[in-house]
């Protein structure tokens, strides 16, 4: 029997992320774990509208998301710890500008490049819906067809209701391999 544990989301782990976007023209980075899919190449990301972060990012459209892994997590913790207004966190990390001039993190094996295309306000929080115009990955991290392998990549994941992180698990299967014929 299952026991009803209150409102709660159950819906995590999801990858912890540093999300990197210029605010007055000098770069900032901030620690975010609320982040979804919405399409196949447009994702959410929701920041408190507290956060400094957030006027670079509506000033300019354009945010880098940089995928965490554990060799730079201490370093990720960090630039979510404080905030931009208070501390310049521009040299927390190395980066490099992409394409459309979003601060890529250097020690991030895998980063994406995303254009803003819609902000929805929801209580406390901007919810930024984002496309994707660039990913960029070491290529050790990549499969022989060019792909992400989760093997070889482990980003660190969050888990919202114990406010935990995690590393990735190993694979069940393709999603498809469990349907019955």
């Amino acid at each position: 029997m299952k026991k009803n544990i209150g409102s709660r989301f159950a819906f995590y782990p999801t990858p912890v992320i540093v999300v990197g976007a210029f605010v007055d023209g000098k770069p900032d980075f901030t620690l975010v774990a609320h982040i979804g899919i919405v399409t196949h190449d447009e994702a959410l990301i929701s920041l408190n509208k507290s956060h400094y972060i957030n006027r670079g990012i509506k000033q300019n459209h354009v945010l880098s998301v940089n995928v965490v892994d554990e060799s730079w997590l201490e370093r990720a913790t960090a630039a979510g710890g404080v905030s931009g207004r208070n501390a310049d966190k521009s040299s927390l990390f190395g980066y490099t500008l992409g394409g459309i001039n979003a601060p890529i993190i250097d020690d991030a094996k895998l980063s994406m490049e995303c254009v803003v295309e819609d902000i929805y306000e929801m209580g406390a929080f901007e919810n930024f819906i984002v496309k994707v115009a660039n990913t960029f990955a070491e290529e050790d991290i990549l499969t022989d067809s060019g792909k992400p392998d989760y093997h070889k990549f482990k980003p660190v994941l969050f888990e919202m209701p114990n406010y935990t992180f995690l590393k990735t698990g190993e694979t069940l299967g393709e999603c498809r391999s469990f349907m019955k014929k």
